[in-house]
């Protein structure tokens, strides 16, 4: 526990010093990301980390593991997320989708073999993905302020007290002794980076990797909380025939 704290001191301190690096004129403020400055002092922090361990590791990982097993590992993880999944229907009150998620896990924990293969969905039962961050916004709570956590990227203040939730509610955390289970965690976290190499080569490929990651992320949970059908936003105004500028290019 010692070296833990330890750890997070450091993480912390460190983000406390670049914070003090970069301001954000408040004309150019997104009132979504009322804390800009501090979370670009830390996403750069987490850029860093990325670049030096992560990354490199993700890399590894897909060279040397062939590319069924890596299918075979992520199946695995899902499987075991589908329980968070059901629990968070079920309490969004979305029975039947919650009886289907239930249904996944007992074809895929058996005939998937524990769930190294997805048999559920080559059989035409969809994957849902939700999380007690998802339920709350179901229930009416809003998003709140856009913050990025050190180590563990983009959220927001209600994602964030989702997580520990999530956490409590996650069967990898009951898993014992602690070894195996910091193995299965360790292995999963790899799994998902290794998953995002192609998605991280794209941010290269933007002006502002920061404001591209913070926008696509935001969208992605509003559509989740909505299903895919989220309403239109009140703060998007129509725009005039107008004010539309015309593409200097086609579109391709």
């Amino acid at each position: 526990m010692q070296s833990g704290s330890k750890i997070l001191a450091g993480v912390l301190v460190a983000v406390s010093l670049l914070a003090g690096c970069q301001s954000v004129p408040k004309d150019q403020r997104d009132p979504r990301d009322p804390f800009e400055s501090v979370n670009r002092s830390i996403y750069k922090f987490n850029d860093a980390v990325d670049r030096a361990v992560m990354r490199p590791t993700a890399r590894a990982y897909r060279t040397v593991v062939p590319q069924f097993v890596r299918n075979s590992v992520g199946n695995f993880f899902s499987n075991i997320n589908d329980v968070r999944v059901v629990l968070n229907n079920t309490l969004q009150g979305k029975f039947t989708t919650a009886y289907a998620d239930f249904g996944r896990i007992m074809i895929n924990s058996t005939l998937g073999i524990v769930g190294l293969f997805d048999i559920a969905s080559e059989a035409g039962i969809e994957k849902h993905n939700e999380d007690f961050g998802q339920t709350l916004g179901w229930y009416g709570m809003n998003d709140g302020p856009y913050i990025m956590l050190p180590l563990f990227g983009p959220s927001t203040v209600r994602d964030t007290l989702g997580f520990g939730v999530d956490y409590l509610t996650d069967p990898i955390t009951y898993v014992d002794p602690s070894s195996a289970q910091n193995a299965m965690s360790g292995t999963r976290f790899v799994q998902r980076r290794a998953d995002l190499l192609d998605a991280s080569n794209v941010l290269k490929t933007t002006l502002d990797p920061y404001q591209f990651m913070r926008d696509a992320y935001l969208q992605r949970r509003r559509n989740l909380v909505y299903d895919g059908n989220p309403p239109p936003d009140k703060d998007d105004a129509p725009l005039k025939p107008d004010s539309v500028p015309l593409p200097k290019e086609p579109m391709q």
